[in-house]
């Protein structure tokens, strides 16, 4: 007889300066499970230094009580401000940091295969990437933008996860293709 298998936690982070997204889901063979959300919103009358801090100790606060086993990360997209793409790297940093120095493995996934494992099309926008992880995580409620985008990152990370265990006896199949047509 076979142990069941222990659900495996997810955090998906959704980095941002002002307003950072968090998830954290189960994940047991194809079932996923809603365990907790958020957002961080350093105060925005902080030095730069400090706002940073505050995501360090946030998102080391979540692993400490959640206990993921992995992290997954949304890649920001190119930004015309620099100033503002920079300030933005900065808080992507804290977001892969800080799973990273608590030993978790952290995936990183950038928004348009976000939004294709959780709507189907990597052009959704974030009232379609919402009503998902509504229809998705019914247990979840009502979520804030950011917080959604962070449990669509954990949805993908999940389905890739998924994704990269091959069914026994088919290791030799093309991903990408049907094996039945070459």
């Amino acid at each position: 007889m076979n142990a069941p298998i222990r659900p495996i936690r997810i955090l998906g982070l959704d980095p941002g300066l002002r307003r950072t997204g968090w998830g954290v889901i189960a994940c047991q063979g194809a079932r996923l499970s809603h365990v907790a959300h958020g957002v961080i919103a350093p105060d925005a009358a902080l030095p730069f230094a400090e706002r940073l801090h505050v995501l360090f100790v946030e998102i080391e606060a979540l692993i400490a009580a959640h206990a993921p086993d992995e992290a997954a990360v949304e890649e920001t997209f190119m930004n015309n401000n620099a100033a503002s793409a920079l300030k933005l790297g900065h808080a992507r940093a804290m977001a892969l940091v800080v799973p990273a120095r608590a030993g978790l493995p952290v995936a990183e996934y950038a928004a348009t295969v976000v939004k294709k494992a959780v709507v189907g099309t990597g052009s959704a926008d974030k009232a379609q990437v919402g009503w998902m992880i509504a229809r998705l995580l019914p247990s979840a409620g009502r979520t804030a933008a950011d917080a959604a985008d962070a449990l669509a990152v954990a949805i993908a990370h999940a389905h890739a996860r998924t994704a990269r265990r091959a069914p026994r006896g088919l290791e030799g199949v093309p991903k990408s293709g049907n094996r039945f047509s070459e």
